[in-house]
């Protein structure tokens, strides 16, 4: 197991967004705004759904790094933390996941 985090990611996401360097994919996605952010995010969630209703393992694995880092892309762009996330999952795994639901939806 890799001891490679989330947050590690972000830290780069972070660095490489506000770099501005022209060679990075990152610093072009970011200045790109939220729109193009969020249209790449949405390309990789497909990739990562069809990848999932294949037989390759591999390819599963690569389009859902691709999706984790185009999303952490979107909470940069958003100036959203990976922490506020975090907070907010640890918040709902304090109920069941039926009741979470529940209350938010106002059922």
């Amino acid at each position: 197991m890799s001891d490679f985090t989330l947050a590690d990611l972000e830290a780069i996401v972070a660095t490489r967004a506000r770099s501005g360097a022209a060679d990075s994919w990152t610093a072009k996605l970011y200045q790109a705004g939220m729109e193009r952010a969020a249209k790449k995010f949405g390309e990789e969630a497909v990739e990562t759904v069809i990848a999932s209703m294949g037989e390759d393992k591999a390819a599963l694995v690569s389009e859902s790094a691709d999706l984790l880092y185009h999303w952490l892309v979107v909470l940069a762009v958003a100036d959203i933390p990976l922490a506020d996330v975090m907070a907010e999952l640890e918040r709902r795994t304090a109920q069941t996941g039926i009741a979470e639901k529940a209350a938010r939806s106002g059922s």
